[in-house]
């Protein structure tokens, strides 16, 4: 998909949105949505999306729900550090199909990355176990 385009009502963070496929949510209020990445690039990946915009990337968003997102983003980030203790993490957005997005409605990825541990591919590697994704959010929500 390129970058215009109309929003799908339809695609899978919608959905979660509006509670019609489950999420491993770490936290949320009624602006955004952080949780557990099914598809994680590495142990305790997660997501920020917000609940009120319909962008499909960072050139549409309104400037305020930008803000919101971005200030979970930093949230989320922190209680990832506190919680699992990683080396580093990476927070990162993509903007459109050739850069790497696959669902198009705007999110952040907040992924800690540790030392001598591979990162795996976008969207690429294999589900996650609910269980576990389940233990992390509970780590990461308690370190908020």
């Amino acid at each position: 998909m390129s970058l215009d385009g109309r929003y799908d009502a339809d695609n899978i963070f919608a959905k979660i949105i509006r509670g019609e496929i489950p999420s491993v949510k770490v936290f949320e209020d009624d602006k955004v949505l952080a949780f557990m990445d099914v598809f994680p690039q590495s142990r305790g990946h997660a997501l920020v999306i917000s609940k009120t915009s319909q962008a499909r990337n960072i050139l549409e968003i309104e400037p305020q729900a930008l803000a919101e997102v971005a200030v979970a983003a930093q949230k989320l980030a922190k209680a990832v550090v506190a919680a699992l203790k990683p080396d580093g993490v990476v927070v990162t957005q993509f903007n459109g199909a050739p850069a790497g997005q696959t669902v198009f409605h705007l999110h952040v990825h907040v992924i800690p990355r540790y030392e001598g541990a591979e990162l795996g591919r976008h969207g690429a590697g294999g589900m996650a176990d609910v269980e576990e994704l389940k233990a992390l959010a509970e780590k990461i929500s308690a370190a908020l």
